[in-house]
């Protein structure tokens, strides 16, 4: 699975950049805000990307931060809520201020997004408030620099993720492997994260 993407700007268009990494262009669907960002045509681009994949398709989601990939892998991890939603819920909203509303239960905020009826901003704010609890998100509002410890957990969630096991089970796999682990090698947490998931 592609996960990092380091070239230049081949071309660019709201919620999609090409990026050419020495000779081969990535089409690369992000949030306004990565759009932005990332510089004009020619300009060096690195970014976090998130694989997506479907029977008839494999799709890329890039972002500049890993807040808001966090936020995006939170997103379509929730019933009803797609990777094009999910995008465009980060096009429509700050990452930061996007986890202040859930934190505040800001329902209204929520619907004020493009393509958010209030259903959907209602499972929103109650199936992310409690999963939102391991993002730190700096008083700016930016995405805070992850530690070794967040990374090493992103890590194992995109590893299981990639073996086919859904977020919310990989989460929990996960945050019971790392439990007491100390200083655990990514290969000795996927191990103990696995076998949390075969019990």
């Amino acid at each position: 699975m592609i996960a990092f993407l380091r070239g230049r700007v081949l071309d660019k268009q709201p919620n999609r950049i090409t990026v050419d990494v020495q000779g081969v262009g990535y089409e690369v669907h992000v949030p306004l805000s990565t759009y932005y960002d990332v510089g004009e045509e020619g300009a060096e681009v690195a970014l976090r990307v998130h694989t997506h994949v479907r029977e008839e398709s494999l799709q890329l989601y890039g972002f500049l931060t890993t807040l808001e990939q966090q936020l995006f892998e939170r997103l379509i991890g929730i019933s009803g809520i797609g990777p094009k939603l999910a995008i465009a819920v980060l096009s429509g909203i700050d990452s930061g201020e996007l986890v202040a509303a859930v934190q505040r239960g800001d329902v209204a905020r929520l619907t004020g997004i493009p393509g958010i009826g209030r259903k959907t901003a209602e499972r929103i704010v109650l199936e992310l408030k409690d999963r939102l609890a391991q993002l730190v998100v700096p008083a700016g509002g930016g995405a805070a620099e992850e530690s070794p410890a967040d990374r090493l957990r992103g890590d194992l969630l995109s590893a299981l993720q990639n073996l086919g096991y859904h977020r919310p089970l990989a989460e929990k796999a996960v945050d019971a492997a790392l439990k007491g682990a100390g200083d655990a090698t990514f290969e000795a947490a996927l191990r103990g994260a696995l076998r949390e998931l075969m019990r």
